[in-house]
């Protein structure tokens, strides 16, 4: 089972890239985020033509999460529990049926980003992060394999940023930043792609500005969490980088991960 997260920027901008993804990378299950859009004018149709169900919570311009599955949607859970400030539209849940007669439970999640850091902005992060890690120690207790996956909106470690000193007063990369990330990990969860690699210079995303794609001036901030009994099932963990050299890319790229 390949599952895959992708913030998009603008679903209705991306939408032939992301028809291309799903036709050429076929994932069984892809988690969107930053759609901008509301439920009505999500392309519902076009994902369903391409053999996808859908569930999905947007917002008119900003924000926004949905997951794709080729298999049925048994259950679906709307925003983050235990966390209902201002509205914002950035957890979506789901039990997918795998195929072979069990089920998976994934999320789509999209961090705030907290910038600037001395604002209520980045207060609302903290406590977005604490709601999620909540939910995740929840989570664990079902003993499911399932795989928190979306912009995280932290970079966990300097070897995830071409330049980490750019970044020490970021928000993205505070010490209570990544202290957040280091608590989901420590519930029991396996960050994807280091449980296949310790390579530095994997990034995500790259700035539209300055050159950053050309120069590979990137950061990772894009992740996939398994529980244990997902990550148990792990065989291999791609980065989609062509994603971001075709037309009107956005500023991410997919990643996948794939379970057998």
């Amino acid at each position: 089972m390949r599952i895959a997260t992708w913030n998009v920027n603008s679903v209705r901008q991306r939408l032939a890239p992301l028809l291309a993804f799903l036709r050429e990378t076929s994932p069984d299950i892809l988690c969107l985020q930053e759609l901008k859009c509301e439920e009505g004018a999500f392309p519902r149709m076009e994902a369903e033509d391409a053999g996808y169900n859908v569930v999905l919570h947007g917002q008119k311009t900003f924000n926004g999460v949905a997951i794709l599955s080729k298999s049925p949607i048994d259950e679906s859970t709307v925003g983050l529990p235990g966390f209902d400030h201002e509205g914002q539209s950035r957890y979506i849940e789901a039990v997918i049926s795998d195929g072979d007669g069990g089920a998976l439970r994934v999320a789509s999640v999209y961090c705030p980003n907290g910038n600037p850091p001395d604002t209520p902005k980045y207060a609302y992060k903290v406590r977005f992060m604490e709601a999620l890690t909540a939910r995740a120690r929840a989570l664990l207790k079902l003993e499911e394999a399932t795989v928190l996956a979306g912009d995280y909106n932290i970079i966990p470690e300097p070897r995830d940023a071409h330049d980490p000193a750019a970044w020490a007063s970021d928000a993205l990369f505070l010490p209570q930043s990544r202290a957040a990330w280091r608590r989901l990990l420590n519930l029991g969860y396996t960050d994807a792609l280091r449980a296949v690699t310790d390579d530095a210079g994997l990034y995500t995303f790259w700035d539209y500005q300055a050159g950053a794609w050309q120069k590979n001036k990137g950061i990772r901030i894009d992740h996939l969490l398994l529980s244990p009994q997902a990550a148990d099932r792990l065989s291999r963990v791609e980065i989609v980088k062509e994603a971001r050299a075709g037309d009107k890319p956005s500023d991410h790229v997919p990643v996948c991960a794939e379970l057998v």
